[in-house]
């Protein structure tokens, strides 16, 4: 019998995981409205097991909450009995702050858009004698890194869990460039995918200087077009977004 994750929270991200996570585990979730967990249930596809807050009894049970931050003081009293372990994927939220709900073990993780699709970048970090079970679970949409303090949970959140938007900016902005210069739309975003899909192939095994040392002969096509990334400053804008979202994780506490 497969086990059972228990979502507090039916948005985006709890979304995401289910998909991840149903072809492994049974999905309970517990939510505010029997409307909106039917509507998590017809986009997950697969059914699952509805709880309404009223009804709530988290005992013994693998919880991952997925409310927005300012929302958890007011669902904790909701969430009776003790869980087994309850993750949290609360942006900015410290471990000290998840105690107001009851469990055995703690652990913050952050993973991403893509864990929709299997191909999740989770940073976890909480009580190490469950990193490996922690580790495990989220293994299944993706990949994991432990971390050692929550300081690099923040930084990571700016990095792998916002950096599907910044990428997502970069694309459309690189497809725009090519419908500007001639080419159609559709063909654009084609080549697009294509050339994401394989960048991060090549990024798994190579250190993104030398891929683009490798792509760049002097006087060519790339070395213009590099020279105008760099006149437009986005080597800092992308620094600055890392800086810009790890100060508004440490401001969300």
């Amino acid at each position: 019998m497969a086990k059972m994750i228990t979502f507090v929270g039916n948005g985006k991200m709890a979304l995401a995981l289910a998909k991840g996570l149903c072809e492994t585990h049974t999905i309970e979730v517990i939510g505010r409205s029997t409307g909106a967990m039917e509507h998590f249930e017809h986009a997950l596809n697969v059914p699952i097991k509805k709880t309404l807050y009223a009804d709530a009894d988290i005992t013994n049970k693998t919880v991952i909450v997925c409310v927005k931050p300012a929302n958890l003081s007011e669902i904790a009293p909701h969430l009776k009995g003790n869980a087994a372990t309850l993750y949290s994927v609360l942006a900015g939220t410290p471990l000290s702050a998840l105690k107001i709900i009851s469990a055995n073990h703690y652990c913050r993780a952050m993973p991403n858009l893509a864990a929709e699709v299997g191909a999740s970048m989770t940073s976890l970090v909480g009580d190490g004698d469950i990193s490996v079970q922690a580790m495990a679970l989220f293994g299944t949409i993706g990949a994991t890194l432990w971390l050692n303090s929550e300081k690099e949970l923040d930084i990571a959140t700016a990095l792998a869990g916002s950096g599907p938007a910044y990428l997502a900016l970069i694309a459309e902005a690189l497809c725009d460039g090519a419908v500007r210069e001639g080419l159609k739309r559709d063909d654009a975003m084609v080549l697009m995918r294509g050339l994401f899909s394989g960048f991060g192939k090549l990024i798994q095994t190579t250190h993104p200087a030398i891929l683009k040392d490798n792509v760049m002969s002097p006087g060519g096509t790339t070395a213009a077009g590099y020279g105008a990334l760099e006149k437009g400053n986005v080597r800092q804008g992308c620094m600055e977004a890392i800086r810009a979202a790890h100060e508004r994780a440490k401001g969300m506490k």
